[in-house]
């Protein structure tokens, strides 16, 4: 008798049983009090049945499909103990003002037990221009720190040794140049670059579709991204080279099946844009990370990560015939849903995070942020960004879920979701490869549109009142009942530090070694077999600021505009 055939009777008992409880149960139950409304989704607007059964997860093989953690198909987690030897490193980020303000605000988290650095840059940095240039008047310090020089960066990690702990950048368009300037800092800490640890976002991918924040057009940028990952092959093995960010576009409104979809389907791009720059699949895969939204629904947002993990094994192994163990584990950091933030009754924000956070935990996550309650309103105080690492380390302490591994495997619900989520994130690999890819896809409007559609859909939802959000359109009450938080306040003595501090160095550096090591640059992006980080790191040895060495690139490479779709 088949697999199938013994699947069958084994059902049967089920879905008899299952009639009987409703025809005897739910029935009178239905009939005495009615169900709230006819359709139950979750935040994604994803139907949810009243019910799950065995019935529902009979396709699943345990073997195949999840698994014990730390083996394939890694469903289950990545490491066989989960947190019991350690918890995630929580890594809040954190950044705003000059170079001084964010490294006094590292130190303090450092101090209170956080055990990562995660660094936010301002607008004008994410743009590639310097605090002084006129277009980041007024925005100079305000959404992250400002970083122009190698000597501001070395200012932000001042009294920080760099081999000691690890640091994230959420830096993308110009990461290269920032990265730049993080490594000339550590030289001048007297780290070697094998001996540090860490993650560069560097995802451009995901600013065409959802962030907004780019400089050069796709496929040049691209490059500037494999030429990190050669580098970082070569010469850093304790560095992530890119960490894939899904979290841009949940926030833009994607769904979690879309977050999930594209953010992958991100990742599958990067490593084929690796291998035809010439780079072994196992050469450069391990030391990709991933980086996700932590949601409202609690049981979707598990379900997706341990559907992420599940996928990204299958992609490396079958797709790209990696032999490496490293290559086939998705590794990811997660943040709490600014989007989900609110700023009428902020205070409630607390609960959200917390929820949010949870849920990251039980999916698994290697390192965790938790958002201030205040965000919705401004940067957070450094009293919010201590009740969100306070709210992280209550989850681990306190609460018990580190003491046994995915400790909602099993669950019929949760086996089914995560199975539909994997369902429909294929169902899109599917539709972009057969556009060419994701670059292509982009180009076409293909996961705007479709992150646009998703966004529209649960505004309505909520205009409608089918999704509560409490303080907003239900429970709503003056803000004042529940306190007014203090709100952090960047004024314009930090732009007017830094144009001071930029023309000090202008003034005093090397006017012909500049200019020799802008030109450099630009003969080697020139070149596609240069790889442009060496270049980039001799300009900021010899001071080139980030507007510099994003200008000087600009005419090799093009710059990048949104076409109407």
């Amino acid at each position: 008798m088949s697999t199938k055939d013994d699947a069958a009777i084994i059902s049967n008992p089920v879905e008899e049983s299952l009639q009987e409880w409703e025809e005897q149960h739910l029935a009178e139950s239905l009939r005495r009090m009615p169900e709230s409304r006819d359709e139950f989704t979750t935040v994604s607007l994803k139907p949810i049945k009243r019910l799950y059964t065995p019935a529902d997860i009979e396709g699943i093989d345990y073997d195949r499909d999840i698994g014990y953690p730390g083996a394939p198909p890694y469903t289950r987690g990545i490491h066989p103990t989960g947190y019991r030897a350690r918890p995630w490193t929580m890594r809040q980020f954190a950044g705003f003002g000059s170079a001084f303000d964010t490294n006094r605000r590292f130190k303090y988290l450092l101090e209170h037990g956080q055990t990562g650095l995660s660094t936010a840059f301002d607008l004008p940095t994410l743009m590639g221009y310097d605090s002084d240039h006129p277009i980041s008047e007024g925005e100079v310090g305000k959404c992250g720190v400002a970083i122009s020089s190698r000597e501001d960066m070395e200012v932000l990690f001042g009294g920080i040794p760099l081999d000691q702990v690890t640091t994230s950048m959420t830096i993308n368009a110009p990461a290269s140049m920032i990265f730049a300037f993080f490594l000339a800092a550590a030289e001048r800490q007297g780290v070697k670059l094998r001996d540090i640890g860490g993650t560069l976002q560097n995802d451009i991918l995901k600013e065409y579709i959802a962030q907004k924040e780019w400089i050069y057009p796709p496929r040049p940028a691209m490059r500037l991204i494999t030429d990190t990952f050669r580098f970082c092959a070569d010469k850093m093995p304790k560095w992530n080279s890119i960490s894939i960010s899904g979290y841009h576009i949940r926030e833009a409104g994607a769904t979690a099946a879309q977050e999930l979809a594209f953010t992958l389907r991100d990742g599958i791009e990067y490593i084929e844009y690796g291998i035809r720059a010439g780079l072994d699949v196992d050469q450069f895969a391990p030391r990709l990370s991933f980086f996700f939204n932590a949601h409202n629904d609690f049981f979707e947002e598990i379900a997706k990560y341990r559907a992420a993990r599940r996928i990204w094994y299958r992609v490396m192994k079958e797709r790209f015939k990696a032999v490496n163990p490293k290559s086939w584990q998705m590794r990811f950091h997660t943040q709490t849903a600014g989007v989900s933030l609110t700023v009428q009754q902020p205070i409630n924000n607390i609960i959200r995070v917390a929820i949010q956070a949870l849920a990251g935990v039980i999916g698994g996550t290697q390192s965790l942020h938790c958002d201030g309650y205040d965000e919705a309103l401004a940067l957070p105080t450094e009293r919010a960004a201590l009740i969100a690492l306070r709210t992280q380390q209550i989850i681990a302490h306190e609460t018990g879920v580190t003491n046994t591994v995915d400790p909602l495997g099993g669950s019929y619900f949760i086996e089914k979701l995560t199975t539909e989520l994997e369902e429909e994130a294929w169902e899109y690999f599917h539709k972009i490869d057969a556009m060419g890819g994701m670059v292509e896809a982009i180009e076409a409007g293909f996961p705007q549109k479709e992150i646009q559609e998703s966004a529209y859909q649960y505004q309505r939802a909520v205009e409608r009142g089918e999704k509560v959000i409490v303080g907003v359109n239900e429970y709503e009450m003056e803000t004042s009942e529940l306190g007014e938080p203090n709100i952090l306040q960047i004024d314009e003595t930090v732009a007017q530090l830094q144009m001071e501090r930029l023309s000090e160095l202008r003034n005093r550096r090397d006017g012909k070694a500049v200019q020799a090591a802008l030109d450099a640059l630009c003969r080697g992006a020139e070149d596609p077999q240069v790889n442009t980080m060496p270049l980039l790191i001799d300009c900021a040895r010899a001071d080139c600021t980030l507007g510099e060495m994003c200008d000087a690139l600009r005419p090799v490479f093009g710059e990048y505009q949104e076409p109407d779709f």
